[in-house]
């Protein structure tokens, strides 16, 4: 089945800045997935260190991709009370702290890296992105003006700054934006992030035309530099299906203790971090975030086999479907790291929808939570986010309402296959009346309900999502219908989802 298309794991730029032969072979040969040999090669970078260096991030970088967290965590640990060599040194072991969910030292790091070498703006970006995961937005703003101030091309500051709060009249970036879009010769990446930057602060300001106009050129300028075609992915889904169909084998029941495990799943700016956000305000529950821990687990259970000469093996999608549902939990427990005492733990990775049927059959007990929203409103929140890697359909018209027609397919098998083992969840039903909808879907997955989940503002818990800085806000309704605002724009998606039977709204 593959991992969900743009699941990558961002390789913080010291690593890449190593200075000896045994740092840059172990590099490569973790870049070319070859992570026993890498192995082997950092530990002898970092062997008698007396400083901490780029090597100790990169040999723990290496030993989470292998499944071994508690081990790149003792690294980290030890070489965090070393004496830094650099900021770069300091940078790396935030980035692994990050991903092992040690939030408060990655903080901590990102903060020494920037007293070692203030004058580097990518450091800048890296606390000020941290600060929004704690909701620190104050601070994370001014880290990215920071990051500006020392070099004006530090794209990605302009956008991660445009989203940190609701811009208004007489306090927005909008000038600033223009001016630099102005500049002749400006390179496509720089376009598509100034581009999503301004077209969000002329939305928060109403706008509407205005900020169309940039969603689209930026959109535009990201799709061209893509190598993607959406046949391919369905395909994809429609194999999945076929995959595991109804009536598959029944799933296993020995030894199972699957039920602490909660799945929110549902195409991105769904509502899945607002779901997640109000269950995490509830006592027990703990959430690794958007994590592809189930796609490695049914990955590394599903491998081919040995066929005659000429003889096609099954493809991935039957080898997926064939894993031993045992290997494939037990491999999901040791990665997800489920040990650590809480009662319920939660992933939230929307594109898990892909792996439904096997979290079924390998989590028999586990809740399944499927947060859907109004199609074009669903639609039109991906158009105007720039994803990085991921979810590359939502850059065209076109390819929005192909995949958004195989994604809905693909649901509805699900819900006739696995039945009440999937809780649906409406987004508009969430908003509106946020203490019925949220209370159900707790006695779905077995939680105590407590009524101070819903201040959603008051919950601490750290936010990696696209959503990070809107969750601090309290729950709102107004992105339901917004897509009206941009009608005269939306034409081609219109036509695209009905001719492809999506239901839409009155005046679509």
């Amino acid at each position: 089945m593959g991992a969900p298309r743009g699941i990558t794991r961002r390789i913080p730029a010291g690593l890449a800045m190593t200075p000896t032969t045994a740092d840059v072979e172990a590099f490569r040969l973790m870049r070319a997935g070859r992570l026993a040999e890498a192995l082997v090669l950092a530990q002898r970078a970092v062997a008698g260190k007396s400083v901490c260096t780029s090597a100790h991030g990169l040999l723990a970088t290496i030993l989470v991709l292998l499944g071994r967290a508690p081990e790149a965590d003792a690294v980290i640990e030890h070489a965090a009370a070393l004496a830094p060599a650099g900021a770069d040194a300091c940078d790396a072991l935030a980035y692994v702290s990050m991903n092992l969910g040690h939030h408060v030292r990655a903080n901590a790091l990102y903060r020494r890296a920037v007293e070692l070498a203030p004058g580097t703006p990518r450091h800048w970006y890296n606390l000020a992105a941290s600060e929004r995961s704690f909701g620190r937005l104050a601070q994370a703003e001014a880290a990215c003006d920071r990051a500006i101030a020392l070099d004006e091309h530090e794209y990605r500051s302009y956008l991660l700054r445009s989203e940190l709060r609701v811009q208004t009249p007489g306090d927005n970036h909008v000038a600033q934006l223009r001016e630099r879009l102005s500049r002749p010769g400006l390179a496509d990446g720089a376009r598509v992030s100034l581009g999503y930057a301004l077209g969000k602060e002329l939305d928060d300001l109403q706008r509407f035309d205005e900020a169309f106009h940039w969603f689209s050129q930026a959109a535009r300028t990201r799709r061209r530099h893509l190598s993607y075609d959406i046949a391919v992915d369905e395909r994809k889904l429609r194999r999945i299906a076929e995959a595991f169909p109804r009536g598959a084998p029944p799933p296993r029941a020995d030894g199972d203790d699957s039920g602490r495990f909660i799945f929110i799943v549902g195409l991105p700016r769904s509502g899945t971090t607002l779901l997640e956000r109000i269950l995490t305000g509830l006592p027990g529950v703990r959430s690794n975030g958007e994590t592809d821990n189930f796609a490695r687990a049914l990955l590394g259970a599903s491998a081919g086999r040995t066929d005659p000469a000429g003889t096609p093996g099954p493809d991935v999608f039957e080898r997926a479907a064939a894993a031993d549902p045992a290997a494939v939990a037990a491999r999901y427990a040791q990665l997800a790291g489920s040990g650590r005492g809480e009662e319920f733990l939660l992933e939230k990775l929307p594109m898990n929808y892909l792996y439904l049927g096997a979290i079924r059959r390998a989590l028999p007990r586990a809740k399944l939570l499927l947060v859907s929203r109004a199609a074009l409103d669903s639609c039109f929140a991906m158009y105007r986010t720039l994803f990085g890697a991921a979810y590359p359909f939502s850059y065209d018209f076109e390819d929005l309402s192909r995949y958004y027609a195989a994604y809905a397919r693909l649901a509805a098998h699900w819900r006739s296959t696995l039945g009440e083992a999937v809780h649906e969840v409406c987004y508009e039903r969430l908003v509106a009346e946020p203490r019925a909808t949220a209370r159900a879907v707790a006695c779905f997955c077995g939680l105590d309900w407590q009524d101070r989940a819903l201040a959603v503002e008051n919950n601490s818990a750290v936010s990696l999502t696209a959503s990070a800085a809107q969750v601090r806000r309290p729950i709102y309704g107004s992105s339901s219908g917004r897509w009206r605002h941009y009608r005269a724009h939306l034409a081609p998606l219109i036509e695209g989802l009905r001719s492809r039977g999506i239901l839409l709204p009155d005046g679509a």
